[in-house]
């Protein structure tokens, strides 16, 4: 048995320092607790796969009016929608007969820039076509 008189100064008994919190884990609690011995621990991992939804899609329509010329429209679907001379003339056809007309299906902020482009693009020629959009 070691008495405190023989420790050094500034040391317990059990020489640790004397400042220091004299607890000691029992080698069953250092398992339980994930160790301390530096050996392995047991540990779960999970991978969670991020859930991903394809964005809402919306459909940009042109809208009939009496004043807009028929190659005005042309020229709209050609330079903003990207079509060739024919679909873009069958677009406006159908627009001129059944009072709308589909110019594409885009996701919410390309369909939003492209009604705007439209609908700036119109003003600026004194034109009052309308462009809308709508969800599909």
């Amino acid at each position: 048995m070691t008495s405190t008189a023989n420790a050094l100064p500034g040391t317990t008994a059990a020489g640790e320092p004397s400042g220091a919190p004299a607890v000691r884990m029992a080698d069953d609690d250092r398992k339980r607790k994930g160790g301390g011995d530096g050996g392995p621990g047991t540990a779960v991992i999970t991978k969670t796969k991020p859930q991903t939804k394809k964005p809402s899609m919306y459909r940009v329509l042109i809208l009939n009016d009496d004043y807009s010329p028929m190659e005005f429209v042309v020229h709209v679907l050609e330079r903003f929608f990207g079509k060739d001379h024919e679909a873009a003339t069958r677009i406006m056809l159908h627009v001129h007969h059944h009072g709308i007309g589909e110019c594409g299906i885009y996701t919410y902020e390309v369909a939003e820039t492209k009604v705007t482009q439209v609908m700036d693009f119109a003003r600026k020629h004194q034109h009052p076509l309308q462009c809308v959009m709508e969800k599909k």
